[in-house]
């Protein structure tokens, strides 16, 4: 299960899905009211949202599940493989801190945090269709990468106001996810195995040490040569830690960046 992050949709994914395919059931959403999702009337929290996408995989018949999930959609699975611990076998959690156990010390490292968790309708109103693309390329250039984005295509996905309006749900419920995540935590730790990913020039070992005050088996990595946005900046040492940790045909031989992949 690949599960993007903001402000993005499935198509994050696309530099790693010919790959991953191979051996697996892929299967890429676009999170609820973002890409071409339906838009739900209020649970952006990330453990309703992870309700919501569990029980779509469950109606799928896909069973038992793998989970990679970047930036937001990091935080949609680690509700996921906390709540639903039987339907789980691994995780890797890509660019950010847990809510509750880091990311919030980390709001003042950019603007858009606290913009996108402003009660509605302060960001609907400043942020019009002609405005996404200056809004977005100042998210995209967390990237040290800056080509290898296809901007256009989440432009076009973010032009829609419903898609920002969801987007800024997500962040509205960060208060909501921090209480769940820290009320849930100790009764409820997360056994199956995580690859915490850190791009060097962004979290690098952030996610590890976030991730391991609630799991208890997180293995660190962090990606060379790529700022926040991994599956696109890097997509063949993503690739390559993928096949590792989850035994797929084409794995590499582990090298020292690598060795956390390792299954």
């Amino acid at each position: 299960m690949l599960l993007h992050g903001w402000p993005q949709t499935w198509q994050a994914w696309r530099p790693v899905l010919p790959a991953l395919r191979a051996g697996r059931t892929v299967v890429a959403f676009d999170l609820p009211g973002l890409g071409d999702s339906a838009a739900p009337v209020g649970g952006y929290d990330k453990a309703t949202t992870a309700r919501r996408l569990h029980a779509a995989t469950q109606q799928l018949g896909l069973g038992r599940v793998e989970l990679l999930g970047h930036d937001v959609g990091a935080l949609v699975a680690y509700p996921w493989a906390r709540d639903y611990p039987a339907d789980v076998s691994r995780m890797i959690v890509i660019e950010t801190a847990l809510s509750g156990f880091g990311l919030e010390d980390l709001y003042s490292r950019s603007w858009h945090f606290l913009f996108n968790a402003t009660p509605a309708p302060t960001p609907e109103l400043l942020i019009d269709n002609d405005d996404v693309p200056v809004y977005l390329d100042r998210i995209f250039d967390f990237s040290s990468q800056h080509d290898t984005i296809d901007r256009p295509v989440y432009y076009r996905a973010y032009r829609d106001p419903a898609d920002r309006t969801a987007g800024y749900e997500y962040y509205r419920a960060f208060d909501a996810d921090i209480a769940d995540n820290r009320a849930q935590a100790a009764a409820k730790p997360v056994t199956v195995p995580v690859v915490a990913m850190g791009a060097a020039f962004s979290f690098g070992p952030g996610v590890a040490a976030s991730y391991r005050q609630v799991a208890t088996d997180v293995r660190q990595v962090v990606v060379p040569d790529s700022g926040h946005w991994v599956p696109e900046e890097n997509p063949q040492f993503l690739i390559d830690c993928t096949r590792l940790f989850l035994g797929l045909p084409g794995a590499p031989t582990p090298t020292p960046a690598l060795a956390g992949c390792a299954a």
